[in-house]
This record gives structure tokens, sequence and C-alpha cells, in this order.
């Protein structure tokens, strides 16, 4: 990507971001964004189609500045990775952004982005938790398992106080494995004998 590309569409996703820790950003208007970031709106329409794909594009760059990576010999089946805390941390420094996001008058964009991005995390660290069930395929099971950890994370967002991020791991992760129980031990359980 060319560089002024790059540092224009920096400085939508920043100005967005601003906005929307002063109101919702269902509030925050294209003009508003545009004067922010110290552009024209026909500038901002060369960027972006939408202040959603706007803003899903904002909260994916800041999960990339807070280095939300997935380390696989880190997984456990009954410990949350540190990615997922590292995520959950994210949300909770900009849990007025997200609420306004999940929970109140829902982005589309940040929800496919976010189930996107558990489904992937789930799909990479399937084998190194033990789940080779040849019955489900990995992406139809990700795909199942991110929304069940999105329903987490909304249920979270929704709560007052609103509970550590780690503790939101713990639940997420619980979700997945069921508490002290592995997917493969809770497939097995799951599976009637023959």
């Amino acid at each position: 990507m060319d560089a002024r590309v790059a540092r224009t569409r920096a400085r939508l996703q920043e100005a967005l971001l601003e906005l929307a820790r002063e109101r919702p950003a269902s509030e925050v208007s294209i003009s508003d964004i545009a004067d922010r970031a110290g552009v024209n709106r026909s500038t901002f329409y060369q960027h972006y189609a939408d202040r959603d794909t706007l803003l899903a594009d904002a909260l994916d760059a800041e999960i990339a500045k807070a280095g939300a990576q997935l380390n696989h010999s880190e997984l456990d089946p009954d410990v949350p990775p540190a990615v997922l805390v590292d995520f959950l941390s994210h949300i909770s420094l900009n849990v007025d952004i997200y609420r306004q996001a999940l929970t109140g008058a829902a982005s589309g964009a940040v929800i496919v982005r976010m189930r996107a991005r558990v489904s992937e995390m789930i799909r990479e660290s399937a084998p190194a938790v033990g789940f080779e069930v040849d019955r489900l395929p990995v992406d139809v099971m990700s795909a199942g398992v991110a929304g069940s950890v999105l329903g987490v994370i909304t249920a979270w967002l929704e709560r007052e106080p609103l509970e550590p991020p780690a503790v939101a791991a713990e639940w997420a992760w619980a979700a997945l494995f069921g508490p002290g129980r592995t997917l493969e031990q809770r497939h097995v359980a799951e599976t009637p004998e023959s």
C-alpha cells in the first residue's frame, strides 16, 4: 500500500476512534470524521465506503497494535491463551466503542471481522488442544465456537461493573472446553456409546 494512502487511512481511523470515545459511533458523521482527520469528504470516500468499514479497520489496527498474537506452544485447554486475554484487554480499554459496536447499534463489519478473527484463532489452535474429530470439519467447528466466544464477549460487555479481561477469558475458554474438561474429553462424553 502506498505510504500516503496508509497515512490517510490511519488518520481517518484515529479520527473515528477519538470521536467514538466522545460520543456513540452511530452519532459520528462522515463530515465529523473528515474534519477531525483534516481531509474532505471526497477523500474519505476514496478510502472507505462507509463508517462501519472504517470502524472495523480502526479496531483491527488497534488489535494489531495491542499485540494479540497466537503462540501455539502456550495453548492449554484448562487455561485461556495469552492472546485471548490480550484481545479482551484491548476490548476493555475501548469498552464504550465495543459496547456500541457489539451490543447497541451493532456494526455488521465489526461483528463479521471479530467472528473471523476468533474463528481463525480456533482453527489454528484446534490441533494444538487436541481437537481432531473426523465427523466435524475444523472450519465448521471454529465458526460455531467463534459464535459462542462472541456471545460471551457480548454478555461480558453488557455487565456493570465490567469484570477484568482475565475473568472474561476464563468464561470464554470455559464455553469452549467446559469447566475442567478439554474439548476432546467433552466430545467423548457427549458421543453415544455404540
